[in-house]
């Protein structure tokens, strides 16, 4: 079994350890770092049709990169695109779904399906659209956000109410619906403008047994003010 370690506090590496034979998958770009003894590819996970529907539920890159220790054992140094903490999760009897942007890598024997939404998660939150993707089969897999990184217990009776920039993965067992954080008088839509007005955004309640991966940093947010800094400057 691949080795997954998390090294360096600020902006990480994620160190991966493969013994001969062994192969991991990535997202594009993401290998800073192999030795000679590994084999770099890139290939559509899953065939033309999986790499689509990844496409469309994450923003994934349409080819990923396959490292295989074709030649012995080796280890090599993989980066997230966003500065930002990971975390690594291990799949089999609990499968995760992933946030835009969040898959970094993953052992090759787990799998990453698409799977579909209802309308209100769809078109209100930041997960996906109608297709969202979900981890299954059996091994490590890598996760990424912006900033740091927290991992949050989820328990019956005990819910949770994150916003939904600031989620990266959860458990698929989880209950989840969207709704905006203020809860002021005039039905979904009037609450959805004091919102946005207020600076409060679109959240997700997650209710049931299982974990949520969420970070610090808001993506769209900063994004935002950086184009405001770099107007003001013109």
């Amino acid at each position: 079994m691949a080795q997954f370690t998390v090294t360096g506090e600020i902006d990480p590496f994620l160190h991966i350890s493969l013994r001969a034979g062994e192969k991991i998958y990535c997202e594009a770009n993401a290998m800073v770092m192999m030795e000679s003894n590994l084999e770099l590819k890139g290939k559509m996970t899953g065939g033309l049709g999986s790499a689509l529907m990844r496409r469309f539920a994450n923003g994934e890159s349409f080819f990923q990169q396959h490292i295989e220790a074709t030649y012995g054992a080796g280890d090599c140094l993989l980066s997230p695109t966003l500065p930002g903490a990971i975390e690594v999760l291990d799949i089999g009897e609990e499968r995760y779904l992933m946030n835009d942007g969040a898959f970094v890598a993953a052992e090759s024997g787990v799998t990453l399906q698409v799977r579909t939404q209802n309308i209100g998660n769809a078109l209100f939150g930041q997960s996906g659209g109608f297709f969202i993707c979900e981890a299954g089969g059996s091994g490590k897999l890598a996760v990424s956000g912006f900033g740091s990184s927290f991992v949050l217990d989820v328990e019956p009776g005990k819910d949770i109410v994150i916003d939904n920039a600031h989620v990266i993965a959860w458990d698929s067992q989880l209950h989840y619906d969207i709704s905006v954080a203020t809860q002021s008088g005039g039905g979904f839509f009037g609450q959805m403008i004091n919102s946005v007005t207020s600076g409060e955004g679109m959240v997700l309640k997650f209710s049931g047994k299982g974990k949520v991966v969420i970070c610090s940093r808001n993506r769209s947010a900063f994004t935002s003010w950086i184009s405001k800094v770099i107007s003001g400057a013109r």
